[in-house]
Parts: C-alpha cells; structure tokens; sequence
C-alpha cells in the first residue's frame, strides 16, 4: 500500500505521541503477562496442590484458559508496543532532515510550496549585461512536476539559459539561488520518500496485529500471532535485528544486551523470540522467557504439518511443554528451542547464571527432538541436578540438544560431533559470559555419542570455555588418546562404564557400527573413537559405576545399562559420582580400576 503522508505531516509529527501511545501498548502488556503469572501461581497453582474434585478439575481447565487469553493480549500488545516504537524510532531520521531542510530554506528568505518544490528570487546578472537573472522555482530529485513549464531540465525551472554575447560565445551566469533551493528541495522530497516508505511498511504490519470478536486462543490462534511475529521482525523492526551482534562472541552479546534498555529488551523479545531465546551471551532468564514464546508458535506450525518427523517433534515440544507448565524444584528453564534438523532443545534445572556449580550435558546415539527425549533425556538432567543440590543448592544441570545426533546407520561417522563441536563450545561459553558467580564451577558431561562431542569440542583450541571438569558416561570414544588432550588437566577428567554397557566396549573394528575411522589404531585399549576412556593408558580417572541391568534379559530393552548412568535407582553409584563432580565435589568420588 501506497502512503500518502504529505512534508507538512511529517513536520507537524510530534513523535513523543508515538512513543507515549507505545508505553501505553507496553504497560498494557505487562499489565496482562502479571495477570497471567497470578492466574498460573496463585490461582490455578493453588487449587491443582488443594482440591481434587471434578468441580477443581474444571475450575483449572478454565483459568489455563484464562491464563492462555492474558498470554496472547501479553505478546500481542508487546507487538503492537515494538511496532509503534519502532515507527517513532524510524521516522525521527527523515523528520530531522525535513526540518533542516525548512530551516535552512527560512533562512534564505525561499518559500516551500504546498508540493515540496521552493520558490526562489532572482539574484546575479548575466555576464557582460545589465540583465538581471530571474528567480525561479525548484524541484527535487523525485519529486513533484510540472509539466506545463518544465524549465531547461526534468523537473526544474528558473535555471536561466542566456543567449550568445558579441563575440557568440555562450554566456552562462545562472542565478546563485538555484543550487541552493535544489539541494534543499532534493532533502525535502528524500525526507519525504524515506517517511512514506516507512509509513508504508509499518502501516501494513499494525493492520495485521488485530483479532475479531469472540477470539478463542488456541492453536490456529497461537499460528497466527507467530505470523504477526515473523512480519512485525521482517516489515515493521528490520533496523533493530541489524543491530543484533551475530558476529560477536558470547561475552560481547553480553556487552550488548546489558547496554539495552529495558523497553529495548522487551522490543527485541517480542519481534524476535527465536533469535533471543537461542543467542548465547544472553541471560538464561531472558532466554527462557523469550522460547516459552517461541515454543507455542513452533507448536502450532507443527500441528499443521503431515509428516513423521513433524509429528516426533510436536511430541517433544509439548512434552516440554507440559513439563513447563507443572511446577519443579530446582526451576527448569527453555534456554533453547527449534524445528531445525532433528530437532533443538536446551533444558536447565536450575538458573545457570546465578549457580555456583553448572553442567552441561550432551546427549548421544539416536536423540532426537521427540517424546523421549521429554520424558527420559530430559529427566536426566532433572536427576543431576537434584543429586548436586545434596551438595551445594547453588547447581543447575543443563541437557543441551544443540546438534543432530546420529542414528544407528550413521553413528561410526565424526561427522556429526564435528558439527555439533562448535556450537557447544558457543554455548559454554555464553553459560561463562552471563555467569554472575566470580569464579563458577563448570561441568562438561558427555554420554555415548555425546562424548566424543564434547572430547572433539575439548581438543580444540583452548579447550571447552569455562570447563573445569569433563565426565564421560558410555564412551564409545573421544578422538583423544589420552585425557591430557581434554585440556583440562587429567585429574579433571572422569569416565565411567557400566558393565552391562555395551557401548563403552565396542572395539574399533566392530561391524556393528560401520567402517572403522581411519585414524583409530588397533592397539589395546582402544575403542571407537580413539582410546577407551576408563582405560589406564587414556588417564581419567575412572568413577565407580554399577553394572547395571542387562542387556534384552532384564527385559529393559537392549541396552538399558548404557542409559541408566544418571538414574540413581539404575545406577546409584554412578549417578551418586555424577552429583559430587557436578556440584564440585569431585575429591569425594568412588573410584574403581581402570580397564
């Protein structure tokens, strides 16, 4: 659509209206997001822990209802907040140059008309004449014409063209006004186009942010406000994501986002939930709040889809979802989430920015984005952090799903750890830049696949950032041959293998898994990828594990051992020296013998 703002609107804008009517947009926002947190905590909370009744349960289904109508008024009123604000912000650059541009044409004593063009006196006489050079009128680049009398050039009039003098040369003396009202006329009509333009395209995306009567918020609802997202961030606030610090590390978004303002964080979250939520040097808080927004929109995109792959992870996400919606001790946090690949999720229980004692773990073989990771991978990192609080209150326990991991076809390739590496140490380093604690304590865990991710992340550069200890569970190898590659020091690393664990004794000519890699050796002690973590050679020190169940015959599946290291029924002895590490306990571990 076409804006028809006129120079004289644009002078006459008074830009605090806009801004004041965006804090009015904001306050509205936060007004319902706190009537949303009572609804949820005080409310509903109260009665799902009390009452147990059919009346309860119905009374519950209602205020979720509520809860999810103050949740859309929440975004969409942070929507329209960022729109309007961004418009002030927008058009205060051409409403400038207007201005200067009139000043300056005032101050000449020229007249702007009614189409932006200036009317300018005569100044100068011809060369060699008495004749003096007439006024005239300009036009700027772009801008009104007419047509009836359009001077010597498109557009402009009042450039005098003299005839030829005695001698039948040319004579050319144009009145000195002209250059001047020109270039005053040219700033005027590029104000102009400039405010239009922007008129234009927040016009549009204000248009879109309404709903109709009897709006009922669910799904379909919930697809459409990520529309609203993804054309506020695109058509209405390109100018704030060029802002966005995507080149600098961890510590420098930190720098970056600590410098906003609070209306400026609260712009950023509302037009760009999906960016926030999985930036790294931003705070877990902000991180959390940002992917709770950006989990119902991905949610409701995947009801929409037909296929296996969109049906595995809308299970994924609503079973965080609902895990988000129950209450937990420590506080468990969405400091990521995506559709992209298998699949992304990060889940802390715990805030990891004010813990003393962080880890972080990753995940291996066959992990996707699904119900099982919801429900089991998840809860392994719950397990940890509930076995570090014994120790130290100040822990929180991450499970980073930040890469695709492979399946069973495709797990005797590096591949996968070698692109995953990268954005892992990302992470970390990110969890030490919003850190507030002098000197954390942080953990780096791998399991299965996971840790030959989190040994290729450790051998490169400096080693994992922050990292203090590394724990590696089910290893089917590292790419190290000895624990000193890890750089963090041998008496940090710790390795520990179930008996029952087949995983952690494949030997690196198995079949089972494919080509052997070329650079393992077929020396004693190794496996996989590279030497066997709890063997002597390697030089970890080895944590007591249980055997755990075996495998097919206790009826657990085929490797129930190799997923049971952070359970402490399955596996207390091991899940018990997970807990002791991870709260920075590790001179109190049980060890046992190498391999």
């Amino acid at each position: 659509m076409v804006s028809t703002i006129t120079w004289q609107q644009l002078r006459d804008l008074k830009l605090s209206e806009l801004s004041d009517a965006a804090e009015a947009w904001g306050a509205a926002s936060r007004h319902a997001d706190s009537a949303r947190e009572r609804v949820d905590g005080e409310m509903n909370g109260g009665i799902a822990k009390t009452q147990e009744s059919e009346s309860a349960r119905a009374a519950v289904k209602r205020l979720k209802r509520l809860s999810e109508n103050y949740h859309y008024i929440k975004t969409e009123c942070g929507l329209i907040r960022g729109t309007v604000d961004g418009l002030a912000t927008e058009l205060a650059a051409p409403r400038k140059s207007l201005h200067e541009a009139l000043n300056d044409a005032a101050a000449l004593g020229y007249t702007v008309n009614e189409n932006g063009s200036i009317d300018y006196p005569a100044g100068g006489k011809l060369e060699g004449t008495s004749e003096d050079v007439p006024g005239g009128t300009a036009y700027g680049q772009n801008g009104h014409f007419d047509s009836s009398n359009p001077g010597p050039s498109s557009g402009e009039k009042g450039l005098y063209q003299p005839g030829l003098g005695e001698d039948g040369r040319q004579l050319k003396s144009p009145n000195p006004h002209y250059s001047k009202a020109k270039d005053i006329a040219d700033r005027i009509s590029h104000a102009l186009l400039s405010a239009q333009e922007i008129d234009a395209r927040y016009s549009g995306s204000l248009r879109k942010l309404k709903s109709g009567p009897g709006l009922i918020v669910d799904t379909k609802t919930w697809a459409d406000v990520a529309s609203d997202v993804d054309t506020v961030g695109l058509n209405a606030l390109p100018y704030l994501k060029s802002h966005i610090p995507f080149d600098e590390s961890p510590g420098g978004r930190k720098r970056w986002w600590d410098q906003l303002t609070e209306r400026q964080r609260e712009e950023y979250i509302a037009a760009f939930p999906g960016v926030i939520g999985n930036l790294d040097g931003v705070p877990a808080a902000t991180r959390d709040e940002a992917n709770r927004e950006s989990l119902k929109f991905l949610i409701a995109d995947l009801k929409g889809e037909d296929n296996d792959r969109s049906r595995g992870q809308l299970e994924g996400l609503m079973g965080i979802q609902k895990k988000l919606d129950e209450p937990s001790n420590p506080p468990m946090l969405l400091l990521g989430v995506g559709s992209e690949g298998n699949g992304r999720a990060i889940v802390s229980y715990g805030n990891p920015d004010t813990s003393r004692n962080v880890s972080s773990y990753v995940p291996g073989l066959g992990t996707a984005l699904d119900a099982d990771f919801a429900d089991d991978t998840v809860r392994r990192a719950f397990q940890t952090a509930k076995g570090a609080y014994k120790y130290d209150h100040s822990s929180a326990s991450i499970v980073w799903l930040g890469y695709d991991a492979p399946g069973i076809m495709e797990v005797g390739s590096t591949s996968d750890a070698e692109k995953g590496a990268p954005a892992y140490r990302e992470f970390m380093a990110g969890i030490e830049a919003t850190n507030e604690n002098e000197d954390p304590h942080i953990t780096a865990i791998g399991h299965s696949y996971g840790s030959l991710l989190v040994g290729t992340a450790a051998r490169s550069g400096d080693g994992i950032p922050g990292a203090d200890d590394i724990v590696l569970l089910g290893s089917p190898g590292t790419g190290a041959q000895t624990a000193d590659e890890l750089n963090v020091g041998r008496g940090h690393v710790f390795a520990a293998s179930a008996g029952n664990d087949p995983v952690s004794w494949l030997p690196p000519a198995t079949s089972l898994l494919g080509p052997v890699p070329a650079f393992v050796n077929f020396d004693d002690g190794e496996n996989y990828f590279g030497r066997d973590p709890v063997s002597k050679e390697f030089g970890a020190t080895r944590i007591e594990s249980g055997d755990g169940p075996l495998p097919v015959l206790s009826g657990e599946g085929a490797t129930p051992a190799h997923s049971g290291y952070f359970d402490s029924e399955r596996n207390p002895s091991a899940a018990e020296n997970i807990a002791r590490i991870v709260a920075g306990r590790s001179d109190a571990v049980m060890t046992e013998e190498p391999r």
